[in-house]
């Protein structure tokens, strides 16, 4: 058997203002997440759309919906402030593949525990905690999670390095786990990029 390293990409979500747009760009994650859901973090599309424009061109821009009109979403395409869809309600399955008639890639979410996920014509899964709760997994409970896998609740730049070697995601997903005080804090992120990729998965 031949076996090669892979390094865990790296998704910060939850951006709200310049200032978090430049600290993802000073450690250039792979991904950065607009949230169009209610939340501390929401953002419109105006909003998502200017802060793309100061992001890195590199960072794929994929924006957080739960159960939002099709025709909202396809407008946050659209207007360039995202490439990826990430789905996080109860989203029926013909959203996934209409967003993939229009060439979007879709992340689907499931939250908790589940011993078996439903299945999915989404490009990634997500497992999380729940909502933005800030829970965590217990991760010795996904040695068969699928792949390609974002990986995401209670995550943290200290306990980062244990999840990617329980589980091997294909990425990690932080938002509130870097944050100080409702905003992204730039040595959190920082530490997290780094013990992301620090912490190397075998992939066979």
């Amino acid at each position: 058997m031949e076996v090669s390293t892979m390094t865990t990409k790296v998704k910060i979500c939850g951006l709200t203002i310049p200032a978090d747009v430049q600290i993802v760009n000073d450690e250039h994650p792979d991904y950065a997440g607009f949230v169009f859901a209610p939340g501390r973090h929401h953002v419109n599309i105006g909003q998502a759309s200017k802060l793309r424009a100061l992001l890195d061109p590199s960072i794929v821009s994929v924006g957080v919906f739960v159960d939002a009109p099709l025709d909202t979403m396809l407008s946050a395409v659209d207007a360039g402030a995202i490439s990826i869809v990430q789905l996080h309600g109860h989203e029926p399955e013909a959203v996934v593949e209409l967003l993939q008639s229009r060439g979007i890639p879709v992340i689907r979410v499931f939250q908790g525990q589940q011993a078996a996920l439903p299945p999915t014509a989404a490009d990634y899964v997500m497992l999380d905690a729940g909502a933005g709760s800030g829970r965590t997994l217990d991760w010795r409970r996904l040695t068969t999670a699928p792949d390609p896998l974002f990986l995401a609740g209670g995550l943290t730049p200290t306990n980062v390095a244990t999840a990617i070697k329980a589980v091997a995601p294909f990425a990690v997903d932080v938002s509130s786990g870097v944050e100080v005080r409702g905003h992204k804090d730039a040595a959190l992120v920082r530490d997290f990029v780094r013990n992301t990729r620090a912490a190397m998965t075998q992939a066979s």
